[in-house]
């Protein structure tokens, strides 16, 4: 599933062909993708202005001229291809061995200045509805979401309030989207190793000074994975079709059987189940 760093810079390669562009015409070639499609959809989104494009964990959120929000998540398999119009010169220039398959391009966005956005989705865990703009905050996509992993309000004091007392793993912890959103299994991996902390240790055991260094590694990793072009596994990319490219710099996740990557340490990458998700780490610097 694309986690924060992808879904960033996927907004980050629409934005120049979204923000304050006027939907000509949407078409909606099924009615539903994971839920179905708000009613009118299609109606309701042609002829709005796009005043922004932002992100909240791992939504996209399109604010319209209309008083509604478009509000997109990317599911599993979800992605967006940006073609025509001089912003977009030479997208749509996939680095997959398949390009995607047309059958499975599901709606299809054209603007005023040329522009044609195709989002496709293989599997149909994606979504899209319309929120009215006052009320997306109490919405149920977002009442209930922690702070954003690279915000201020991301701190090692407010995750240390919001772990206290708890005994679960900090690993699970970190996936809680009520606790922190967007951090994902890959990046909770790499934070936890790079910072030295064990997965399997209780989250509300961990000191105020440990809980600054992981905030500030975990920060680091989303910054590179963004700067990168997020993690390419299996379906994504980014909007102009290029693979992202932080799997190279992965120093833990998936290197199962591995010498650990930490300098001068003799241990050896292992994978656990923690909450149905792999957990990679070494069981020697991680403590």
């Amino acid at each position: 599933m694309p986690e924060l760093p992808e879904v960033e810079t996927v907004r980050r390669g629409l934005a120049p062909v979204l923000e304050g562009a006027l939907i000509r015409q949407v078409e909606a070639r099924r009615p539903d993708l994971r839920f179905p499609f708000p009613s009118h959809f299609a109606a309701r989104m042609s002829g709005a202005t796009v005043m922004a494009l932002n992100r909240r964990a791992k939504y996209l959120l399109a604010p319209l001229d209309t008083g509604e929000t478009w509000v997109c998540h990317l599911g599993m398999s979800g992605r967006f291809s940006v073609l025509g119009g001089p912003e977009s010169a030479g997208a749509g220039a996939f680095y997959h061995a398949n390009a995607p398959d047309p059958a499975h391009t599901h709606v299809i966005l054209e603007t005023n200045a040329g522009v044609r956005l195709e989002y496709n989705d293989p599997r149909r865990f994606g979504y899209m509805d319309l929120i009215p703009s006052a009320a997306l905050a109490a919405h149920p996509f977002f009442n209930r979401l922690g702070p954003e992993p690279l915000s201020d309000a991301f701190n090692a004091s407010d995750l240390q309030e919001r772990l206290r007392g708890r005994t679960q793993p900090i690993k699970t912890c970190l996936l809680d989207q009520r606790i922190v959103v967007g951090l994902g299994n890959i990046y909770v991996c790499e934070a936890l190793f790079r910072a030295g902390v064990a997965p399997g240790r209780k989250a509300g055991a961990i000191s105020l000074a440990r809980l600054r260094v992981l905030v500030d590694v975990a920060k680091a990793v989303l910054s590179e994975a963004i700067e990168a072009g997020g993690s390419s596994l299996r379906d994504y990319a980014q909007a102009d079709g290029k693979l992202g490219y932080f799997q190279h710099r992965f120093r833990v996740y998936d290197r199962e059987g591995e010498p650990c990557a930490t300098s001068g340490c003799v241990g050896v990458v292992k994978r656990r189940a923690q909450g149905g998700r792999s957990t990679f780490y070494c069981g020697v610097c991680q403590h």
